[in-house]
């Protein structure tokens, strides 16, 4: 019978440690490709100066209005701003302004145009009860564009960075607990 209990704790002891190592090399990769993703898009971002916008005019362009430019099949939304003592375009995201420089937001769902423009109405209905809210401005003297939200800020980095982090603590606590055990045992058998 001690044989079988003894034998019985090697496995769940080597099953642990498994599952403590798997759990260190998951969240080694993990971080891997978190720094090699995230990590520069947040070095990259030149979005740092929190500040006040204050808000001039709103406006909800169409394919019509616009006509002689190349313009997607969608309303989008063109909100202008004051910001830093400055006039400013508002774009919604990092990614707003690199898909179409014309819009300050472009809805979720482009699949139908009434529900595109549905969705662009509502976001331009909360500014104007809304004039004055929080921006993301560059420290650049010659730039026009303000941000509404940035995509890769401190918060995104550390809800990037938290479940690695989790995984590499739990990992590494299994080890330990599995170490201080056989060291136990190996000294409970001395005496």
């Amino acid at each position: 019978m001690g044989k079988k209990l003894v034998m019985a704790q090697k496995r769940g002891e080597t099953r642990a440690l498994c599952l403590g190592v798997a759990m260190v090399a998951c969240a080694v990769i993990t971080y891997y490709i978190l720094g090699t993703t995230v990590l520069p898009l947040y070095q990259k971002s030149m979005w740092t100066q929190e500040s006040m916008c204050h808000l001039i005019e709103t406006n909800i362009r169409d394919q019509e209005e616009l006509e002689g430019k190349r313009v997607p099949q969608y309303p989008c939304l063109w909100v202008n701003v004051s910001s830093v003592g400055r006039w400013a375009v508002l774009y919604h995201t990092e990614d707003t302004r690199d898909r179409n420089q014309q819009c300050s937001y472009i809805p979720g769902s482009l699949d139908n145009y009434q529900m595109a423009r549905a969705d662009v109405e509502e976001v331009r209905a909360k500014f104007h009860q809304r004039q004055v809210f929080h921006c993301f401005s560059t420290t650049r003297e010659n730039e026009t564009s303000v941000l509404y939200q940035r995509l890769y800020g401190p918060q995104t980095l550390l809800f990037s960075l938290f479940w690695p982090t989790f995984l590499l603590t739990g990992g590494l606590l299994i080890i330990v607990m599995v170490k201080i055990n056989q060291s136990l045992s190996i000294l409970a058998a001395q005496k």
